[in-house]
């Protein structure tokens, strides 16, 4: 696993690649004294994994987990136990308190693995456009059939499902439906939707180098610029 250490204390990132030295499994590809440095490496660098410190200059980590469009696995490194609540609403694997021990950081860098281990089974059990799901919203039921829907919007802790004139909401995240649909037919065009990719109607350059996709059935798409890049590799030869 590639992974980033992000601590403003310099003393405090050495003795964390130090102990990571360790562990075959982690390759630590860079490190970042502030959440400014870390958003431009994770960006750039796309790691599988970030050690992350809480309290730093400028912006803390949970800031800087806010600005990330993609947010990699998440291990907590800090001094202070008082965050340790707040860090698990940010899906962290685990939180270590520094000093961090050796058989605290193998626990967590299992979870890592463990986790990793589940997306993998998951993706080979892909739902495709040819799939039917149940469908409840309140008092209505469908039997639907993933061609039929459109788009996948949040709408608070739901997602809301567009197919035909409906616009149910299911429990779910946009994450955990990300992990179960095909990604050749269902696009995550930015943090708030999921398109169907046989349902857009044409394309438009928008803002910045991103592109804005206009869907049959009404709806205008605003696809960040990191989506707009793996957008055009999905779709080139």
């Amino acid at each position: 696993m590639r992974a980033l250490v992000i601590d403003d204390s310099r003393l405090a990132r050495n003795e964390l690649k130090r102990l990571l030295k360790e562990f075959e499994t982690i390759e630590v590809i860079g490190e970042a004294g502030d959440a400014i440095e870390a958003k431009e490496m994770i960006e750039e660098k796309k790691p599988d994994l970030i050690f992350l410190d809480i309290q730093m200059p400028g912006k803390n980590g949970f800031e800087l987990l806010e600005d990330l469009e993609e947010v990699p696995e998440v291990i907590f490194t800090t001094a202070y136990d008082e965050y340790a609540i707040k860090a698990f609403d940010y899906n962290a694997l685990d939180y270590l308190q520094k000093p961090i021990q050796k058989d605290r950081l193998l626990g967590a860098i299992n979870k890592v693995a463990e986790k990793k281990e589940k997306v993998s089974a998951r993706s080979e059990d892909r739902m495709t456009e040819n799939h039917q799901v149940f469908v409840k919203d309140g008092e209505k039921c469908w039997f639907v059939q993933l061609s039929e829907v459109r788009l996948f919007e949040v709408d608070g802790n739901y997602t809301k499902l567009y197919f035909e004139d409906n616009k149910p909401m299911i429990p779910r995240t946009l994450n955990y439906l990300e992990t179960r649909l095909d990604p050749q037919t269902f696009f995550r065009a930015n943090r708030q939707q999921i398109i169907n990719l046989k349902w857009v109607e044409r394309i438009e350059p928008w803002f910045s180098g991103s592109i804005k996709i206009y869907m049959k059935g009404g709806h205008d798409v605003d696809v960040s610029r990191r989506q707009t890049q793996r957008f055009k590799e999905l779709m080139s030869f």
